[in-house]
C-alpha cells in the first residue's frame, strides 16, 4: 500500500535544513521507514544530506538547531495507506491516531516523531 506524498510544509522556515544530531544516525529511519533516498550529502558549512520522495525534497543538517522544535507537514494521496506503509517498513507506532484538522482546507492527519527528534504530520486533504 504505497501512498504518495504530493506536497511539504515546513513547521519553522526551510525543509532543506531540519536539524538532528548526527545525519549518519538519521538516515537510516527516512531510507527505511518513510521511504525516502538520499540524493545529496555535504560536509560544509555544515554536515547535512538532501532526501527525496515522490519528487518532494527535505534536508537534514548537524547545524545546532533542536530537532523536538521542528518538523514538516506532508500532504499525502491517502493518510490510511500512508500509515500502513510506514507500518508495513517497520514504524513501531501501533496506531495512527487519526485526527481532523484545519490548515485552510481540512486533513485526516497522523504524527510520526522520528527517531532523531523531527516530528512530522501527514495528512490527506479531505
Amino acid at each position: 500500500m504505497k501512498s504518495t506524498f504530493k506536497n511539504v510544509w515546513p513547521y519553522q522556515k526551510d525543509p532543506l535544513n531540519l536539524s538532528v544530531a548526527k545525519i549518519e544516525g538519521a538516515i537510516p529511519f527516512y531510507e527505511t521507514v518513510m521511504g525516502f533516498q538520499v540524493v545529496s550529502r555535504s560536509e560544509a558549512p555544515v554536515k547535512s544530506a538532501v532526501l527525496e520522495r515522490d519528487g518532494i525534497q527535505i534536508g537534514l543538517a548537524e547545524n545546532g538547531g533542536d530537532p523536538t522544535q521542528d518538523g514538516c507537514f506532508f500532504e499525502v494521496d491517502n493518510a490510511d495507506n500512508a500509515f500502513a506503509e510506514l507500518r508495513a517498513n517497520g514504524l513501531a507506532q501501533e496506531e495512527p491516531n487519526f485526527t481532523f484538522q484545519s490548515y485552510g482546507p481540512t486533513y485526516k492527519v497522523f504524527f510520526v516523531v522520528a527517531p532523531d527528534g523531527l516530528c512530522y504530520c501527514l495528512g490527506e486533504r479531505q
